[in-house]
């Protein structure tokens, strides 16, 4: 990642939470502690943020704690060819007319193109996959109610009494931070309540992950793997992982890149 990149990540990273530590934006970046530090060190010269004791704070504090994880801007840049195939194969699953939930997030973002040509009731609390859809596709569109994350692109309540509660889907689409087995994994405690309540409102759960998800961790289970029925991911997938996913009786896709989907049971 270049210095010009790791420099904007780092200022967003300020942006949303009182301090930032150095070995967040490590895992932000993928860059080691020295980089960082250096980093940092050059920032605050620049008097673009200010270095604290292990770590970073914003020059103005933000007014609010925003979503854990890396903005979508950056997540959409990463392994774009794998999510475009990904989600090629998610939508082959679906049939016209069907209801479907699409949940916010840079790999299922990637469904809009196949979906372009498709006639479908998409719910999502999706910003920009609603806007695309809207413009580029004559999809039925329906948004959830709350919060415009921005920079995660994503909307979301805290309140159980939403119209999530008032739409059935035949599949979920979703993506995840992590996938290992202790289950499906993500950032943030408010993404965990908002995706709960999607999941019980579909009759299938369908996981988009690229191959590197299975090597994520965090502090923060969404779902048991018994609760996902589909995982669709690329061919650098571990055998190890394909066999975790076979435990569970979880179906796996692999989706090839440039091609028609290869699809297997496990």
């Amino acid at each position: 990642m270049h210095e010009k990149e790791r420099h904007r990540i780092i200022l967003s990273a300020v942006q949303d939470r009182p301090v930032v530590t150095v070995v967040d934006l490590c895992n932000l970046t993928g860059v080691s502690e020295a980089t960082i530090r250096r980093d940092i060190a050059q920032l605050h010269m620049q008097k673009k943020l200010r270095r604290v004791r292990g770590g970073a704070e914003a020059i103005t504090p933000p007014q609010f704690a925003p979503l854990a994880g890396r903005p979508f801007s950056v997540n959409e840049t990463m392994k774009t060819r794998e999510k475009q195939a990904i989600a090629r194969a998610a939508v082959d699953l679906c049939e016209d007319g069907e209801p479907i939930i699409i949940n916010g997030g840079t790999t299922t973002f990637q469904m809009v193109h196949p979906l372009a040509s498709r006639r479908l009731q998409v719910f999502t609390n999706s910003f920009p996959i609603a806007e695309h859809l809207l413009k580029h596709s004559k999809n039925t569109i329906m948004l959830s109610g709350g919060a415009i994350y921005r920079e995660q692109n994503i909307i979301l309540s805290p309140f159980d009494n939403d119209v999530t509660r008032n739409f059935y889907a035949r599949r979920m689409f979703m993506g995840a931070q992590g996938l290992g087995p202790i289950g499906l994994m993500e950032a943030d405690p408010l993404l965990i309540q908002a995706e709960q309540k999607l999941i019980g409102q579909a009759d299938e759960l369908v996981v988009l992950v690229d191959s590197s998800k299975f090597e994520n961790r965090s502090s923060l289970v969404l779902c048991p793997l018994e609760k996902i029925d589909v995982v669709i991911t690329d061919d650098k997938i571990s055998d190890r992982a394909a066999a975790m996913l076979e435990a569970a009786d979880v179906k796996l896709i692999v989706a090839q890149e440039g091609a028609a989907a290869e699809q297997g049971t496990a």
